[in-house]
């Protein structure tokens, strides 16, 4: 009875260790998007989901990748600018790609746009515009906090009060004074980028855990 408790519990750890690994894996290299869900570059069907549509369920990160598959001598994928997106111009792209199998890795956050190198097709909708979330764990990892900006100060200063006996003398017509604002308290760090710091320390120290249960075992 003894040994198939002890049996289980090994088990049970080798398990939780080799969790751990693949959670810090997949940390360290992201994940990879097959474009459309399927990772076929072309123009959609009429029925079918705009490839807009597909991104806008999807939570892109830094570090993940765009995979496109297409018949790299009759479609290609470029990487454009706003303006030329919106107006599928394929003269002057940022990046362009013709291997037929392309992957696409994201270093910044922003949205990123892509188009066909078929002008025709990109008409027919073949586009994608792929917003990528900013990495707010970095803005508190030090542990600070961004600070609030300075207060305006008013442009005209209220008067001095009067000596004991006399009346303040009034502001000049069509000038408005307005108090100086209290200075804001800085805000506290947002709960999801305190998280996310937390879960990734926790993720790495678990991996570590678990890689030397492995090894013990």
């Amino acid at each position: 009875m003894a040994q198939t408790v002890l049996r289980l519990n090994q088990e049970a750890f080798r398990l939780l260790g080799l969790l751990s690994v693949f959670l810090l894996v997949q940390r360290c290299h992201g994940f990879q998007f097959k474009v459309g869900g399927s990772g076929t570059w072309t123009v959609p069907a009429d029925n079918a989901v705009s490839y807009n549509q597909w991104a806008e369920k999807n939570r892109f990160q830094i570090g993940d990748t765009l995979m496109f598959v297409y018949a790299g001598d009759k479609d290609c994928v470029l990487h454009v600018t706003k303006d030329d997106y919106t107006n599928c111009n394929t003269a002057a792209p940022l990046e362009k790609f013709t291997d037929g199998h392309t992957v696409f890795k994201f270093n910044q956050s922003g949205p990123h746009y892509f188009i066909s190198g078929v002008a025709d097709n990109c008409h027919k909708n073949e586009k994608l515009v792929v917003v990528v979330m900013a990495d707010r764990s970095k803005n508190y990892s030090n542990g600070t906090v961004p600070s609030s900006p300075p207060a305006p100060s008013p442009e005209v200063s209220p008067p001095s009060p009067a000596p004991a006996g006399e009346e303040s003398p009034s502001p000049p017509s069509g000038v408005e004074i307005n108090p100086s604002p209290a200075p804001s308290q800085e805000s506290s760090p947002p709960k999801n980028g305190a998280s996310s710091f937390a879960l990734g320390v926790f993720g790495t120290i678990a991996a570590f855990l678990g890689s030397s249960l492995v090894l013990a075992v």
